[in-house]
């Protein structure tokens, strides 16, 4: 579910209370490195040029903002 809600908008940056809201719905307590976790485990299994973490900000999927095509 994380790695869906970063692809449907490929580029686009999404907010870790956004990541958190699709993924545990309202209302619900979670770790505060739960998000952090899961981003570790899919740049391990899809190679870190895939997901990028924008400090401040949030998440996205696609290439590094300002590399070369």
């Amino acid at each position: 579910a994380l790695l869906e809600a970063l692809l449907e908008r490929p580029g686009a940056i999404v907010s870790r209370a956004q990541l958190e809201d699709r993924l545990y719905g309202w209302g619900e307590e979670l770790e505060s490195n739960a998000i952090s976790v899961y981003m570790h485990q899919l740049r391990e299994k899809l190679g870190a040029d895939l997901l990028h973490t924008v400090r401040g900000l949030g998440y996205y999927a696609g290439p590094e903002k300002g590399a070369a095509p």
